[in-house]
């Protein structure tokens, strides 16, 4: 062991440290002696040099791997190790100690309503926001604090603290989405405390956290059937050994007939989704080792459209789908490896590794547009967006010769086209998504301060690889009929690929009732993009690239007024990672917020903040979702912007000293999101004033829960309000959605200690409100929907 002087002198390791390629020499120099310092000054651990092959897949797990062995062979160690790591938070009592706004969803809370529907779950979470689209929250699109809600992009989506969107970094839309209906608990974290949980800190992160493995033999099953054909299973059985073994089985399915029906077609608008779930963990008592294994497979198959009706028609029947989008549907396979391994230092220090891979591909098969004179062949399509011929309909205007009437007739199938006039899409793409992450957690004190200090390194690796085909058709009585099948690649043949090296320190410090939080993240992320010709064969085309390296410091702070009164602030600086797109800047905004928070834990939790984020660019990525007529792929500069609001969260017992309980819980946000300068007209943005709201922001927001409860059965109704919210910038007319009041009923009885019996009423009133209208057309929520089912448990 060396003597402390020596310890701080000694010069960072030179040589094989490949990580070197993408991490800046004096933060990695910084990071490597600050571990050692912390670890030499453990007696019974000996220093070891970590050493990371990031070159070849070969090698990606293999020197972690003998890393740890010799972590593991370094001498005594004394207390047992858990895998606590899945969680950001941790509970509901921790989400209330953090220097920040966090918000913790547990499993008790989840069963009230059995939500298969992450977007009916989310709008109990303050300062939350969504986007509907094919209402049932397939493809969702979150928002937290104002950033953009185009499918999740400018959110950190995890599943058990492992990044989760199909290409985070290279292409962020999550066209997948974990499985809601078979987690345990759903965390969502903003302020200061998200900068631990980059690439996005901006608005925050979205945690879900799967089913653990149990502590003894149990299992539990979920049926359940509603109507429009609607079923779903969730069974899982687990146990635990007193050797540390462990294991749990898991499936998830669930399918439906949809709520929509397609003119002159048999398909319907449903869906039908398979997901399993395997885990095989090592965690014995009295060890300070703790492993586990986790394998998740899930497909999924819907026959879902970005076509939308025009407003007349929505009038009329909100539920009712264009048969130009009767051979639209999406497939999507997505595979899961996560390894992670614990160890207990000492009392006070453990250490955590992890290595994950996600791998997900899709074909979403749907229509584009039209070339109203009809083409000779797929690749010469001159294309019109469905949104613009919505657009023209809704707004009595021509296009390229055709009348709003004849553009109608279109659309209700009683006009043929020409050969070669409607654009359908085989969107196919593969992602893959891979890491290793690397955390540090010590506890202590250093005289009369309490830390909780953690250190974590992540090297992460993803990719989309599109490969894609337009094919045209023509409508002939009232039918599709193929014209030409494309080329392959016509419709896109590209590879975005990311390679990025993230690091941040956080350290939580108390000193009697001040507790404050400060924190520093590094990102350091290299993009590039390579366009090919020649289908499958693959020709160099062209490419492009960048770099992006940035700091990003945070900093909370709670002061306690007594038990149960505090007061909060914090300060950090929020990032997204930028498109591969040329001149484009990345999105950067300082992030304030300050509240109170009440707590009375047998009658009252309470807690109000305010929060301002002042973007120096707010950025814009064209999708196919987005519904605008810009390139799909490129990114635009929105500039300044401000996004200031007011989050009420509240959770009362209104019985607490009865044998009876009313629960009560209320979540309201006030948001005004605005542009700060003039920015010419583009494709994404629209041509925006100073002042213009971001579209999609509603300015009032709010979910009113209220339950009855006695000793075995109990009753809850939430009521969801939203204000109509601007599609764009311009906020005209026909780019505004309606304003949104939804309630749901749900209640359930216990008959016996294993049998529970529930019911659910999704959408009491039959609301039929404009609830979106991206990516073309207005769309509607999910009517009116009844369910039953039972749990079993053993």
């Amino acid at each position: 062991m060396k003597p402390p002087s020596a310890r701080l002198s000694m010069p960072c390791p030179q040589g094989r440290l490949t990580v070197q390629l993408l991490i800046i020499r004096r933060i990695k120099c910084l990071l490597f002696l600050f571990i050692c310092d912390f670890v030499l000054s453990s007696p019974d651990f000996h220093i070891i040099y970590l050493e990371f092959s990031m070159l070849k897949t070969a090698k990606r797990f293999s020197v972690l791997t003998l890393s740890l062995l010799a972590l593991i062979l370094s001498g005594p160690l004394v207390r047992a190790a858990d895998l606590e790591e899945v969680t950001i938070i941790g509970d509901a009592e921790q989400a209330r100690r953090i220097t920040g706004s966090a918000h913790f969803i547990g499993p008790d809370q989840l069963k009230l309503f059995s939500y298969s529907d992450v977007e009916r779950i989310l709008r109990a979470v303050p300062g939350v926001s969504l986007q509907l689209e094919d209402g049932y929250g397939l493809r969702p699109n979150i928002s937290i604090r104002g950033v953009s809600t185009g499918r999740s992009s400018r959110i950190t989506l995890l599943e058990d603290n492992v990044l989760i969107a199909p290409a985070p970094y290279s292409a962020p839309s999550a066209y997948y989405f974990p499985t809601p209906g078979r987690m345990h608990a759903i965390e969502v974290v903003k302020g200061p405390a998200a900068i631990t949980q980059g690439p996005y800190t901006i608005g925050g992160a979205l945690n879900m956290v799967s089913t653990p493995i149990p502590d003894r033999a149990t299992g539990n099953v979920l049926v359940e059937t509603g109507q429009a054909a609607s079923h779903r299973l969730h069974a899982t059985y687990g146990n635990r050994l007193d050797s540390g073994f462990g294991f749990l089985l898991e499936t998830h399915q669930w399918l439906s007939d949809g709520f929509q029906s397609i003119d002159r077609s048999n398909s319907d608008a449903g869906l039908k989704v398979r997901d399993y779930t395997f885990k095989i963990g090592y965690a014995p008592a009295d060890s300070p080792h703790a492993a586990e294994l986790k394998f998740q497979y899930a497909d999924q198959s819907s026959n879902q459209s970005y076509l939308g009706l025009t407003d007349a028609d929505f009038r009329k029947d909100p539920l009712r789908r264009y048969g130009l989008s009767a051979l639209d549907t999406i497939d999507t396979e997505h595979m899961q490896f996560i390894l992670r391994y614990n160890l207990a230092l000492s009392e006070d220090l453990s250490l955590s590794a992890t290595a994950y891979n996600n791998d997900h591909k899709r074909t979403w098969f749907k229509t584009e547009g039209i070339d109203l004179d009809g083409s000779p062949n797929a690749q010469d399509f001159r294309r019109a967006s469905w949104s613009s011929i919505i657009r023209a309909v809704n707004t009595g205007a021509s296009v390229r010769g055709f009348s709003p009437a004849r553009l109608q007739q279109i659309l209700d199938g009683n006009l043929d086209t020409a050969p070669g006039s409607i654009q359908i899409r085989s969107n196919a793409r593969e992602y893959f998504s891979r890491g290793i992450q690397l955390g540090l957690n010590w506890s202590g004190m250093t005289g009369p301060l309490q830390h909780e200090l953690e250190i974590g390194l992540r090297y992460h690796q993803d990719e989309e690889d599109r490969l894609q085909r337009n094919s045209s058709y023509r409508q002939l009585n009232g039918a599709l009929q193929l014209s030409d099948r494309g080329i392959l690649g016509n419709a896109g043949n590209r590879v975005q690929e990311a390679r990025a090296v993230a690091v941040h320190i956080y350290d939580t410090v108390e000193y009697g009732p001040i507790v404050l939080a400060s924190g520093l993240r590094f990102e350091s992320i290299d993009q590039k993009r390579t366009r090919y010709r020649g289908g499958r064969d693959r020709s160099f085309r062209d490419s492009r690239e960048n770099k992006t390296d940035v700091l990003l410091p945070g900093f909370g702070a709670i002061y306690n007024l007594d038990d149960r009164h505090s007061l909060l602030a914090g300060i950090h600086k929020g990032f997204t990672a930028p498109s591969n797109s040329p001149g484009v800047r990345e999105e950067e905004a300082l992030n304030y917020e300050f509240g109170y928070r009440f707590n009375d834990d047998r009658r009252l939790q309470a807690e109000i903040i305010g929060f301002w984020s002042d973007y120096e660019n707010l950025l814009g990525e064209c999708t196919v979702s987005s519904g605008t007529g810009c390139t799909v792929g490129e990114a635009f500069n929105g500039d300044a912007a401000t996004v200031r609001g007011v989050e009420l969260g509240l959770a009362a017992d209104l019985l607490p000293d009865s044998p009876h309980r009313i629960p009560v819980s209320l979540s309201y946000t006030w948001t005004d999101a605005r542009f700060d300068t003039d920015i010419a007209d583009t494709d994404f943005f629209g041509d925006v004033g100073k002042g213009d709201p971001i579209p999609y922001i509603p300015r009032h927001q709010a979910q009113l829960g209220i339950g009855y409860e006695r000793s075995n059965w109990g009753a809850y109704l939430n009521a969801r309000y939203s204000s109509e919210v601007c599609t764009r910038a311009s906020c005209g007319a026909f780019e505004k959605t309606d304003k949104n009041l939804i309630l749901d009923l749900a209640g359930n009885v216990q008959l016996s200690e294993s049998v529970n019996v529930f019911a659910r009423i999704e959408n009491l009133t039959n609301a039929q409100d404009i609830v979106a209208r991206q990516p073309y057309g207005a769309r509607p929520t999910k009517p009116l929907t009844a369910f039953i089912g039972v749990r079993f448990s053993f």
